[in-house]
């Protein structure tokens, strides 16, 4: 697997490497769902700890663990999306850290973001693509399933999160040669958005 980070762009979304011009856009994206940070997700991107997380995500990025992207839509940085746990010599990735400003959820911008992710990991020759979801985030758990994704399991008392909370994690998987038939069911679902 060879992954490099690059702009991926379609009609509903452009993902574009995190980076300072983004910074502004995503702390209002972030904040405007405060009580998300406090329930569903194992760090914080409230505003008590945007600036600790966002430090922390451009040194995973700038060693090499993760590919941060903004998520661009319509002009500006609606959330942010990354590929981690990156394993070129077992030809597997991660798709997460993904989190959107309220009002575009249900739309087209997930799944275009993951279309194209999904797309550009297994063009750069990955096998497995993992998605992992905390297990009490029913909303994420039915997104990634109406990807196409299969669960595999829940990873009992996987992580701790910020708050101190326990997660259960579960596992879900794509793998290359169920990717034909998962992007097409993704193009369709955006081929209903471009109808609207």
């Amino acid at each position: 697997m060879q992954l490099e980070q690059q702009v991926l762009e379609d009609a509903f979304v452009r993902l574009e490497a995190l980076g300072e011009q983004h910074r502004d856009d995503l702390y209002e994206a972030c904040s405007a769902d405060d009580e998300v940070w406090k329930t569903l997700y194992p760090i914080s991107w409230d505003p008590d700890h945007f600036d600790a997380t966002w430090a922390a995500f451009a040194a995973t990025q700038a060693s090499g663990q993760s590919m941060n992207y903004a998520v661009v839509a319509e002009g500006r940085c609606v959330g942010l999306t990354c590929f981690m746990q990156l394993s070129p010599a077992n030809g597997s990735v991660e798709i997460g850290g993904t989190y959107y400003r309220p009002e575009v959820r249900g739309g087209p911008v997930n799944p275009a973001a993951k279309r194209l992710l999904l797309d550009s990991a297994f063009a750069a020759g990955a096998r497995r693509v993992r998605l992992n979801v905390d297990a009490i985030n029913a909303r994420s758990r039915a997104a990634v399933l109406k990807l196409g994704a299969t669960q595999e399991g829940i990873l009992r008392q996987d992580r701790v999160c910020w708050t101190g909370r326990v997660r259960d994690t579960v596992v879900f998987s794509i793998l290359a040669e169920e990717w034909p038939a998962v992007r097409d069911g993704l193009e369709a679902r955006l081929a209903r958005f471009s109808q609207v």
